[in-house]
């Protein structure tokens, strides 16, 4: 069994002169991001890893880098931090790629049976909307559970420990975690749609316009021979993943989809997202993070 934690990261650059000139990328060993890197395809960037999209976001507020990929929810939470970004391109929807897992011997049966147990997920990640979508649909609040944080290496041990009675997990996660005696209570089907985000550096939008599309174009393009060619995706990015290669196929053919352009629609996706954090709370105030989204580079994608 591979250990969650071989996914981990601390975003440190893996490439050196990520300031002059070069597109500095941030990724999470998984994404349409981490194919590019793993098949070379976009020489002469700096590539930065990370374990999570909140992560990644402080990296883009730190300034140590120009683009990269992220679940739906860490743009809200970084727009609601005051984090500079654009959102430049968007997926198709991923609900199979986040679920809810169980214990099989717990003998809970849907989500309601969580009321009063405890849930454990990373902060600000996509799995948050996920778990505000579920109590809705269950009639339940975040009063009715514990929420306890954790990140992805912190997340898997506590749950095979049975620290925690559910973890709300993404692929490949949550593809990892599913060993005998693990049930999906649920997944994001008909509750949120799961997309990854493209965000840039206003400064890298305004100044790297040429390496941005570039490097938007590329992606396109290998995320698509990604689709076409299933198995060999697989090949090439276990290893990047560190995961095996069955494991990796799994993941990969429910979670990884074709990359979109921004539009109104995206906006007003990511917009009720925003709202329902800042009713509840989650948020401080409310955000207007449909100005965030920047229709440069949609050419790209039609």
């Amino acid at each position: 069994m591979v250990a969650a934690g071989a996914l981990t990261a601390c975003g440190d650059a893996e490439d050196s002169g990520g300031g002059d000139g070069q597109l500095r990328v941030g990724y999470q060993r998984y994404g349409s991001l981490s194919l590019l890197k793993a098949r070379n395809e976009a020489p002469g960037v700096t590539w930065s890893l990370f374990e999570s999209g909140p992560a990644l976001t402080e990296a883009l507020k730190a300034g140590s880098i120009d683009i990269g990929e992220t679940g739906e929810a860490p743009p809200i939470f970084a727009a609601a931090g005051k984090i500079p970004f654009k959102i430049v391109a968007t997926s198709d929807e991923v609900p199979q790629g986040e679920a809810v897992l169980v214990k099989e011997s717990s003998g809970f049966r849907t989500f309601a049976d969580l009321k009063g147990r405890t849930v454990a997920l990373n902060k600000g990640s996509n799995v948050h909307w996920l778990l505000v979508k579920l109590l809705e649909a269950n009639n339940m609040t975040l009063q009715d559970i514990t929420v306890q944080y954790l990140k992805p290496a912190e997340g898997r041990p506590a749950f095979d420990a049975g620290q925690v009675d559910a973890w709300i997990i993404w692929d490949p996660y949550f593809a990892l975690a599913e060993q005998p005696g693990v049930k999906v209570l649920a997944d994001a089907t008909g509750l949120a749609g799961n997309r990854q985000y493209i965000l840039a550096a206003p400064d890298a939008v305004e100044k790297k316009t040429d390496q941005v599309r570039d490097l938007l174009t590329q992606l396109n393009t290998t995320t698509q021979w990604g689709i076409d060619n299933p198995e060999e995706r697989a090949r090439v990015l276990a290893p990047e993943l560190k995961i095996p290669e069955d494991v990796a196929k799994r993941s990969l053919d429910r979670s990884a989809k074709s990359l979109a352009p921004v539009s109104p629609a995206i906006g007003d996706e990511l917009q009720a997202i925003a709202d329902g954090f800042a009713e509840l709370k989650l948020i401080p105030e409310p955000i207007d993070i449909k100005a965030r989204v920047d229709t440069e580079f949609t050419g790209v994608f039609t």
